[in-house]
């Protein structure tokens, strides 16, 4: 039975990364920087991806969400009022969004091309472990971190941190009084991936946002 379910899982990994190359072939020929955000439920990614379509927008950056839960799409409405074209995947009680899942909702969003856009986030599902192995053609996956969660957050998961481009801290603006370790969860992060870049951001005082936005223009112009 164990060796059953081991194949059955290559199986639907290997799928996945010929979709997810499929996808990324497609996103290159487009010219779309896209992103896969990942982190537990409760980090502020949300909020922080709605500071980031505000601040493009203002910029005059074309930039498009796609958001995965498990069921509402509470949060998919809240960032549709920066103004970004938004779609909601509803995983219904899978834990990780999949390349199948980006294809069909990218086929069926109608009057968005990728060619007029400059970026495309995807808000992963909240969850720190099944999404570090599903590929969705992105080209950068950032692992974000609250300070609300605890410095050991990168060594508890390394599968994500490691499998990770850069690295957001959230809620920076309160990390005093939750007696965050700026330093500890920077030694973590690095211990796991060294050179990873690291922004430390505060979606609520716009904290770190400037180098995260320069970070994102670097990108999209390599």
């Amino acid at each position: 039975m164990t060796t059953r379910i081991v194949e059955l899982r290559r199986g639907i990994l290997k799928k996945n990364d010929e979709l997810a190359a499929g996808l990324r072939a497609r996103f290159q020929a487009a010219g779309v920087l896209v992103l896969n955000l990942v982190s537990s439920p409760g980090t502020g990614k949300t909020a922080f991806l709605e500071r980031t379509l505000r601040e493009l927008r203002a910029q005059g950056k074309r930039a498009a969400a796609l958001v995965g839960d498990l069921e509402t799409d509470n949060d998919a409405r809240r960032l549709a009022a920066s103004g970004a074209p938004v779609r909601q995947i509803n995983t219904h009680g899978i834990c990780h969004l999949d390349a199948e899942m980006i294809a069909k909702h990218l086929d069926g969003w109608e009057g968005l091309s990728l060619d007029a856009l400059d970026m495309l986030f995807i808000e992963n599902v909240g969850n720190l472990v099944c999404p570090s192995s599903y590929d969705l053609g992105e080209r950068i996956r950032v692992a974000l971190l609250s300070v609300t969660e605890g410095e050991d957050k990168p060594l508890k998961y390394p599968g994500l941190f490691n499998s990770a481009d850069a690295a957001v801290i959230t809620k920076i603006d309160i990390a005093e009084p939750c007696g965050f370790d700026r330093e500890l969860a920077l030694k973590n992060i690095r211990e796991i991936r060294p050179g990873m870049r690291v922004f430390e951001t505060s979606a609520k005082t716009g904290a770190g946002m400037e180098a995260w936005l320069a970070y994102l223009a670097e990108q999209r112009r390599g």
